[in-house]
């Protein structure tokens, strides 16, 4: 079944468990600034995340969503945004949900072709992650030049 690019579930960490580190508050409010950014409330998110990663500064997946919504809230900062899905890609390098996340700052901003750089990163690392694919097919083809 093929997930809109703009839904977000939260799915399990690759390598498994690197979620686990977090306690029970921190998970929560983790799980839910991830649906509030599904739901299209980002600077409600942003609140969500903020707290969770003020607990947790360390934990990639935290940075990375936290960037997403920085970019989508109302008081956008795309350096901001992008250096802290930046270093979570860098800290996971194998985790495609950081290039998706890094692509979608980039896309908000106007700049479809690093988004699609990212892209194409995440999707060398899993080449069936619906997520990427979805977002790729959604951002269509260039036309041929005249």
């Amino acid at each position: 079944m093929s997930q809109n690019p703009e839904q977000f579930e939260l799915r399990e960490a690759p390598g498994g468990g690197a979620d686990s580190r977090l306690d029970d508050d921190t998970r929560a409010l983790f799980e839910r600034g991830v649906s509030l950014i599904g739901e299209d409330d980002p600077d409600a998110a942003l609140d969500c995340l903020r707290q969770a990663h003020d607990r947790h500064p360390d934990h990639a997946r935290l940075r990375s969503y936290l960037g997403l919504a920085l970019a989508r809230s109302e008081h956008a900062d795309f350096a901001q945004a992008r250096v802290l899905c930046e270093s979570a890609a860098k800290q996971e390098f194998f985790n495609p949900e950081h290039y998706r996340n890094l692509a979608l700052v980039y896309l908000r901003f106007g700049r479809r072709s690093e988004a699609l750089r990212y892209l194409r990163r995440g999707q060398m690392i899993d080449p069936g992650d619906e997520s990427i694919l979805d977002l790729m097919a959604s951002l269509g083809r260039r036309r041929l030049p005249i």
